[in-house]
């Protein structure tokens, strides 16, 4: 007879124990009435549905990402080959030299982190003031003037486009300018109207970072108010050292939803911020400052009267401006992502 060494070195024991397997599994099986094999049927096929149906909506998600970096990437040669389709054949840098080029794109960089990052901060510096306000304090009408802020969060920004323009390009508060300056200001295409905007809570999704600042501050225990008062402290230091402090989590991540927001904002951007260069409105003049550098450059080449560019290059421009454009966001979104993260986890809904 064989040793159990050399069956084991043939393969012969492991195929045993398998079949062993399969036998006490339909054992198992036939004693249930084959609940068992449908009862592992239906989550194999459940399993299978779910890998299906993620791997759907990832593709749908990182599909336009992917197309855009793919076309980025794109030689003349490869966008006019209908033989190619994603993956380019000779891939280039051009593209992305011409971007940096047409967008001024360094310095649209320095100037879009200054502004954003002061605007973010003086949005979540307001808003934190007015959450901590709704969550702590009782005052006249505190349900109606809550209302109003769900209602800064339904009502698109482009209804008030108009009336907020108008307010902007004539400025005064009770007549005070007119009566010392005999006009109005105009505050439109300044930073410093934008800036009245963050400093009282008004400017972009402001009305949804008092609710996110409102819902963690309920949450927090009043106990550890009670404790600090007891201790001599008074509402501004409690504010500022017991309760700041435990926010830090909620107020990264609404930092970081302000400053993604700013960066890509076209609305307030293009009412106050339109001459100071913002990457913001570098990314959406790209094609028209590239389609007249291509009627030059044609004219400059060929004499006469240049042409437009085909779309094809156009829109291989128009990616690469864009990942150009989003690709500080993602790099500041990689070192904040814990923070972020965590408050979510953190925030809970309490009303």
């Amino acid at each position: 007879m064989t040793s159990i060494q050399e069956r084991s070195a043939l393969g012969i024991v492991p195929k045993e124990k398998k079949q062993g397997k399969i036998a006490r599994y339909m054992a198992r099986n036939r004693a249930s009435e084959n609940y068992l094999i449908k009862k592992d049927f239906a989550r194999i096929c459940g399993g299978f549905f779910m890998v299906v149906l993620l791997f759907g909506l990832c593709f749908l998600i990182l599909q336009p990402i992917l197309f855009q970096i793919s076309n980025s990437f794109m030689s003349r040669q490869d966008l006019f080959d209908s033989t190619v389709i994603s993956v380019p054949r000779y891939p280039t840098l051009v593209n992305y030299r011409m971007a940096l080029n047409l967008m001024e794109y360094w310095g649209a960089l320095g100037t879009s982190l200054g502004i954003t990052f002061l605007v973010a901060l003086l949005q979540i510096m307001a808003c934190t003031l007015v959450a901590y306000g709704f969550a702590r304090f009782e005052f006249p009408f505190k349900r109606f003037w809550f209302g109003c802020v769900l209602l800064s969060i339904i009502i698109p920004p482009h209804v008030i486009m108009a009336p907020m323009f108008l307010n902007f390009l004539n400025f005064d508060i009770f007549g005070i300018f007119t009566l010392f300056r005999g006009a109005p200001l105009s505050l439109t295409y300044t930073l410093t109207g934008y800036l009245i905007l963050s400093v009282t809570a008004m400017g972009l999704r402001n009305g949804l970072y008092i609710f996110m600042l409102r819902q963690y501050f309920r949450n927090m225990p009043k106990e550890l108010e009670e404790s600090a008062w007891v201790d001599g402290c008074g509402k501004l230091r409690t504010f500022a050292q017991i309760m700041l402090p435990d926010a830090v989590p909620m107020l990264v991540s609404c930092f970081l939803f302000a400053f993604v927001w700013q960066w890509t904002d076209g609305f307030y951007t293009n009412m106050f911020l339109r001459n100071y260069g913002v990457m913001a409105e570098r990314m959406r003049s790209l094609a028209d400052v590239f389609s007249s550098y291509y009627i030059v450059e044609i004219q400059r080449l060929q004499g006469g009267h240049g042409l437009s560019p085909p779309i094809a290059l156009v829109e291989t421009m128009i990616s690469t401006g864009v990942l150009l454009g989003v690709a500080p966001i993602i790099i500041i979104y990689i070192i904040a992502q814990r923070g972020f993260v965590e408050s979510i986890g953190q925030s809970g809904m309490k009303m």
